[in-house]
């Protein structure tokens, strides 16, 4: 059987096809392809950092099972999960077979032509994998072969991958509530990997969550301070974040429906929590103490110095099926509109001037950029605006965010780039394609004569390792 190949992934791919502009962005990419990977924002287990000797199990595990970017496509074709391997939440029988998985995911490799996903595997089969087949039904086997045998060697743990990768820092996110176990056995092991952990205090902070009187009393066993009302809630939440930065945090994470924000007099929020103890709390009362305690959380990063990320706009858990029998985060969250200027209006009031005080926001919903979000970074000194997410992590997305932020807010008033994501092995692919989407929009300016070369060579390099270095106050 001939099989087809990708000999080589093009070294100008993704650049505008104009030859005066190629030429100029792929010069600019050459002065940053190298540089180290500052990766503030994601999702890696830190488990995987934790033992020099971590292995991964097999081509599904390392590529299918942990990827939601994958099985989401897979799943809208009408292909269920649980052919897919992904455990359910009952303990039902799902396929044990990596290489039948692995072979489903080959006979629909088509579905990801023309998709961010498929440029990522794309860059990952053959730079880090050394695949140079393309994967279909009738290469799927011998891929996965060639991945497997691949696994086996000691350069493919996490560890060593990193360290090929050029990562200067991975940041993970952790539930209030972690122990930090994983990142207390890097450190104790002596692997001078830097991992970071991130704060996040979405299941204690939104009433509404999954289990929330639960994770309450989580909340007081780890922080050894017993939640029974506003007051102490505070306290555990300020010793919590007290440890995480003791562990090395930079940064604390938020996902909210909305960017809501208000101030609650402390009997207003009492009360509300009272209710939520009771199980009583309306969706009002949801909203208006996620409002409340984002900013309080403001409050405590102008205090300890930790850079408050915010996120919000995503119905998560859409489909109640998947939600069901699968669990949280299995690619069925959806954007939804969000406002900016008025809901964020009284968490800016108190501290949107604050020197001490770094705010990061990102969005779902494209219309924002320029009527919203690029006129508040390009205003409020805390402000800065993270890159295009989750959906619009994509070369289309970045060059619409490019195209309507930078005017308004400047590149410095950004925070460079994020990989936001699960699946370790596609982390250079993920930088490597922003870098090339930014170079490329750079090269448009100076070919127009907007900036020159020096200038660009500066803000190529800022916006592939400086902003987010600082930003995340990674120095």
């Amino acid at each position: 059987m001939q099989l087809k190949t990708t000999s080589h992934l093009a070294e100008d791919r993704y650049f505008d096809p104009d030859p005066g502009q190629k030429k100029v962005a792929l010069e600019l990419y050459r002065s940053i392809a190298t540089l180290p990977l500052v990766c503030p924002h994601g999702h890696v287990d830190p488990r995987l950092f934790a033992e020099d000797d971590f292995r991964f199990e097999n081509p599904a595990a390392l590529l299918i099972i942990p990827d939601h970017y994958i099985y989401r496509m897979l799943y809208s074709q009408g292909i269920s999960l649980e052919d897919l391997g992904i455990p359910r939440q009952d303990g039902g029988e799902v396929e044990s077979d990596p290489r039948r998985i692995w072979q489903m995911f080959a006979e629909h490799f088509n579905l990801f032509r023309g998709t961010p996903t498929g440029m990522w595997l794309a860059d990952e089969m053959f730079g880090v994998l050394g695949v140079i087949e393309k994967l279909t039904g009738e290469s799927a086997q011998a891929v996965y072969d060639q991945i497997e045998a691949k696994l086996q060697e000691p350069q493919f743990n996490p560890r060593r991958l990193y360290e090929q990768f050029n990562i200067e820092v991975l940041c993970t996110t952790d539930a209030a509530t972690d122990t930090l176990e994983y990142h207390q056995a890097i450190r104790d092991s002596g692997w001078q990997g830097r991992i970071l952990p991130t704060f996040r205090p979405d299941a204690v902070v939104n009433i509404d969550m999954l289990s929330w009187r639960q994770h309450i009393d989580a909340l007081s066993d780890v922080s050894g301070i017993t939640v029974r009302d506003y007051a102490t809630f505070i306290q555990a939440l300020e010793s919590r974040r007290a440890f995480f930065k003791e562990m090395g945090a930079t940064a604390t994470d938020h996902a909210a429906l909305s960017p809501y924000t208000a101030v609650l007099s402390s009997p207003e929020a009492e009360a509300i929590l009272q209710r939520a103890f009771k199980g009583d709390a309306t969706a009002q009362d949801a909203m208006r103490f996620t409002g409340h305690m984002l900013i309080e959380m403001a409050r405590m990063s102008v205090e300890d110095g930790l850079v408050m990320q915010l996120h919000p706009g995503s119905y998560r858990n859409h489909n109640r099926v998947v939600f069901e029998r699968f669990g949280l985060d299995k690619g069925a969250d959806i954007p939804l509109p969000t406002e900016y200027t008025r809901n964020l209006q009284p968490l800016l009031a108190r501290f949107g001037s604050e020197k001490r005080f770094d705010l990061i926001l990102f969005t779902l919903d494209e219309t924002t950029y320029g009527r919203e979000l690029a006129p508040l970074a390009g205003h409020y000194p805390a402000v800065k605006l993270g890159p295009p997410w989750w959906f619009y992590d994509s070369l289309e997305g970045m060059r619409r965010y490019f195209d309507q932020v930078m005017e308004t807010a400047g590149i410095y008033n950004t925070a460079g780039f994020n990989d936001d994501t699960r699946a370790f092995p596609s982390i250079p692919a993920r930088h490597d394609l922003w870098r090339r989407a930014a170079t490329n929009w750079l090269a448009g300016l100076v070919v127009r004569s907007i900036v020159d070369m020096d200038d660009a060579l500066d803000m190529a390099h800022d916006l592939a390792y400086g902003l987010a270095k600082r930003a995340y106050h990674l120095d």
